[in-house]
């Protein structure tokens, strides 16, 4: 007679909910890191902009 193992569904349970915890946490942090990347790529492109025209918006015009 062969005797089957008992599944221990609370455990189970408690590391599929850590799982989830685990995942969400993971994604995120995914969600801030690209946040943070596109952020850093507008500011590099704004960058670019300004060193092709860096005397751009320097001097202002006035007659009366």
């Amino acid at each position: 007679m062969e005797i089957t193992p008992m599944l221990d569904i609370p455990a189970l349970s408690m590391a599929m909910s850590q799982n989830k915890v685990m995942s969400d946490f993971s994604v995120a942090m995914l969600d801030k890191s690209l946040d943070t990347f596109q952020d850093m790529g507008d500011s590099m492109t704004k960058l670019m902009e300004q060193s092709v025209n860096p005397n751009l918006g320097g001097n202002i015009d006035i007659s009366v």
